[in-house]
């Protein structure tokens, strides 16, 4: 739910966001960000690392109050630094469902207020080897990922934590979840500019069950696509949508003269959500490599009329930051810098249609700015 508070400060912050790793179809980016997953699985494999494990609580359905539909009364504190009460209030709609086999959860979010209608989309991680949440949030005006709030539950309360610029000055950012009730929950968002020593309330809002959401890791139900604006793009990755046989050819070893490719096979499954203003998709494939599981989310910028391609391994349990591009004559090409084997690199993501029933995508890096490109991800898409 606090994706909806972050958002009315969002226009006030004007932070940017980077780091692309895109699986845009579920399955296109492995390279660096994936490498990065295997990297943390390796660390936490160590004698000090399992000891540390150990010692940590699972947490990972911490989050399961959450799921359902909620009705809410939110109250925004407008200048919560200056001592004021003054506030605005929305009234609102969150329905909360799990994703990814049950490792995240989807928030969709709709509030009127006294500057109208409003709608959010929250995506909540879990981290299994730090044994954290991270909860990431777009707003549909803005159409920006904000940085992500990490923490955990401790005695039935949870306290995420982020740090970002409010009117000029950073500020560090507490969500918290408590009195968590079979069919209620409390929701605050406060402040601190004094490193943690005191904070002060920006977002209050109570949660009232509606209605039960029916199983907790029921799939995402169809959404119409009257909410959906085809004239600027918003609708440029129809064509992916649905469950895919896929075929992936990866280049071991990129930008080293390496000539060695090993094959994996697997599913993509892509659905729409936020009223078709994004899509999710889901990647399961088995290799020489070994299984690989991927999550990529992604949106349409309003503004920009562009997408934003994001994405999270099970290992990460965090979404990055997204690359960003659309589609000219049918194909869709995406950009961002990653850091690879220690040296930033630039990234091109290419997807296109090649028939009714199938597609294709690609992964592309260049060391030299992009002059030149060496493809090393290859994935060919049968329904």
């Amino acid at each position: 739910m606090m994706g909806l508070f972050r958002e009315l400060r969002s226009k006030v912050r004007g932070k940017s966001l980077g780091v692309f790793a895109v699986v845009a179809m579920a399955a296109c980016v492995f390279g660096a960000a994936f490498a990065k997953g295997f990297a943390q699985t390796a660390g936490a494999a160590s004698d000090n690392g399992s000891q540390t494990a150990a010692a940590m609580r699972d947490g990972k359905n911490d989050f399961d109050f959450n799921l359902g539909v909620w009705r809410t009364h939110i109250r925004r504190v407008l200048d919560p630094f200056s001592g004021s009460d003054k506030s605005m209030e929305l009234n609102g709609t969150v329905t909360v469902r799990k994703v990814w086999d049950g490792r995240g959860q989807l928030e969709e979010i709709e509030a009127d207020g006294p500057k109208g209608h409003w709608e959010g989309l929250t995506m909540f991680l879990y981290n299994p080897q730090a044994h954290q949440w991270t909860q990431s949030f777009i707003d549909s005006q803005a159409g920006v990922l904000t940085t992500p709030l990490v923490g955990s539950f401790k005695n039935g309360r949870g306290e995420l934590f982020s740090q970002e610029t409010f009117r000029g000055k950073t500020v560090l950012i507490r969500g918290t979840w408590s009195d968590i009730k079979p069919d209620s929950h409390h929701f605050e968002e406060d402040f601190s500019d004094d490193g943690g020593k005191t904070w002060v309330p920006a977002f209050i809002g109570d949660l009232m069950r509606e209605k039960q959401s029916g199983e907790a890791g029921a799939s995402l139900t169809p959404v119409s696509m009257e909410r959906v604006d085809g004239s600027n793009g918003q609708r440029d990755f129809d064509f992916d949508l649905g469950t895919w046989k896929t075929h992936s050819t990866r280049l071991l070893h990129p930008l080293t003269g390496s000539t060695t490719w090993v094959d994996m096979d697997g599913v993509s499954v892509v659905k729409k959500v936020w009223g078709g203003k994004a899509n999710l998709a889901e990647y399961k494939a088995d290799g020489p490599a070994g299984h690989v599981e991927l999550l990529s989310l992604r949106w349409f910028n309003p503004t920009t009329h562009e997408w934003n391609l994001d994405f999270a391994t099970p290992n990460v349990g965090t979404l990055g930051i997204p690359g960003v591009g659309g589609f000219k004559d049918g194909r869709g090409t995406f950009y961002d810098y990653e850091e690879i084997n220690g040296r930033s690199v630039l990234v091109r993501f290419s997807i296109w249609k090649t028939s009714q029933d199938t597609a294709q995508s690609e992964q592309a890096f260049s060391d030299d700015g992009g002059k030149t490109w060496e493809v090393n991800w290859i994935n060919k898409y049968t329904r």
